[in-house]
């Protein structure tokens, strides 16, 4: 840098010829060495800067703009094409979810690793996605079960239809043939006829009873009031069949009153189903008791008899509608197979279960359980609102020994008043 007071001279010529070197700026710095006037001395330094030198660094610098433009360019495709990536194969994942379901593939779902590794709002939609589809499942699988158990059910009605119609029908042509002229035949076979219509009438109680569970349209009145009496009540209807038969029935009821919240018409239907079951497979001289226990939580109801009991390979269709066990040979009447299929629903509306245990040919022990308050039980095991009418549903729940195969006898379950919405309380099901 030239010193304070220094000069500085720059001149510019005009540009040289093609070919030839140019310096189109020149400076000259004077640097005085010595100030005498007499012998000044100065040091002169010219600067120049060729034209040529400048064009190849402004080329060069064009050059490298250019390969860092380009390679910018290259890697903005290149993170735009990972970031697209990263969104449409998520969407494309969930689209061929989603066609696999419309034409009917309802166990596909969108991978894990869509719902874990995409974008949040993706992962959130395959994740929602899954859950719907889930449900979806559940929905069609238990609407294809309630087709098939309908059919099997319609099958089974029209079975059990077949047997009594088809015996009227035969008294009925004997008696035209001849035995209306034999007082001891007559008599015989109007007795028969009226056997296969209690049967009929047994038969399309059952059915109406559990069209009505199954509909939601029975509604529990619940109360509080003695669970003594429905019991009782229950074991003093069955007493004449076993009687009949030479069973002992007996009966073992608390001193203090069982005080919970239940329908007692109902309950009492439960109790008199298991003992036409228990009667009916007990042979004569056998015993049947029935016990009611106060406990923590409500109340248990034990039936105990000493039949003929079931194999252990029939304990997954013990509440199965129309089952009949093994046993069914050795038992007192057919039965309609229908008794423990609406224990168990009548039960499940009071929040309650069924455990069975039996042992071939050592009897089998029903017990029930019910809560104090179905109503408050329900709600502390599911949230839901009270007052809500469900219908009844799932599956017989059973110890883990074996189980007893059911048929109700013959006696008439009792029958509660009607009743309206207003008094009624239904309360939702336990699983």
């Amino acid at each position: 840098m030239p010193t304070p007071g220094a000069t500085f001279t720059g001149q510019l010529v005009k540009p040289p010829e093609r070919g030839q070197a140019r310096d189109d700026v020149a400076r000259t710095d004077h640097f005085p060495i010595d100030d005498n006037p007499l012998f000044p001395w100065a040091l002169e330094v010219t600067i120049s800067n060729p034209y040529t030198y400048r064009a190849s660094t402004l080329a060069a610098i064009g050059v490298l703009l250019a390969v860092t433009a380009l390679f910018a360019l290259l890697l903005a495709v290149v993170v735009a094409a990972v970031f697209a990536r990263r969104f449409t194969t998520p969407l494309r994942r969930l689209t061929e979810t989603t066609t696999a379901l419309a034409s009917g593939d309802l166990s596909r779902r969108v991978p894990d690793d869509v719902a874990r590794t995409g974008a949040t709002e993706i992962a959130e939609l395959s994740r929602q996605f899954n859950a719907m589809a889930e449900r979806l499942q559940e929905s069609v699988e238990m609407i294809r079960r309630d087709r098939d158990r309908s059919r099997d059910f319609l099958a089974d009605v029209s079975h059990e239809l077949r047997t009594p119609i088809s015996a009227l029908r035969t008294f009925n042509e004997l008696l035209q043939e001849g035995a209306r002229d034999d007082p001891a035949a007559r008599a015989e076979f109007l007795e028969a006829s009226a056997q296969q219509l209690e049967r009929l009438d047994w038969l399309a109680q059952n059915l109406l009873e559990l069209s009505k569970l199954d509909s939601g349209l029975v509604l529990l009145d619940l109360r509080p009031d003695d669970l003594r009496a429905a019991v009782e009540s229950a074991v003093e209807q069955a007493q004449p069949t076993a009687r009949r038969r030479g069973i002992a029935l007996t009966v073992r009821l608390p001193d203090r009153p069982v005080r919970i919240r239940h329908d007692p018409p109902r309950l009492g239907q439960v109790v008199t189903n298991l003992l036409g079951n228990a009667l009916k497979f007990t042979p004569r001289g056998g015993s049947v008791s029935v016990e009611l226990q106060a406990t923590r939580d409500g109340a248990q109801i034990v039936v105990r008899d000493t039949g003929v009991g079931i194999d252990p390979d029939e304990l997954p269709h013990i509440f199965d509608r129309f089952y009949r066990g093994a046993k069914v040979a050795e038992a007192r009447g057919a039965g309609s197979g229908l008794g423990l299929a609406i224990v168990k629903s009548v039960v499940d509306m009071h929040g309650g279960r069924v455990a069975v245990v039996s042992r071939p040919g050592d009897g089998a022990t029903f017990t029930v359980s019910v809560p104090r308050d179905p109503r408050a039980a329900d709600l502390s095991r599911r949230g839901a609102p009270a007052g809500r009418a469900m219908p009844p549903g799932g599956e017989g729940q059973a110890s883990p020994d074996d189980m007893r195969a059911d048929s109700s006898d013959g006696t008439h379950p009792p029958r509660g008043r009607r009743r309206t919405r207003s008094e009624v309380h239904d309360v939702a099901i336990s699983s």
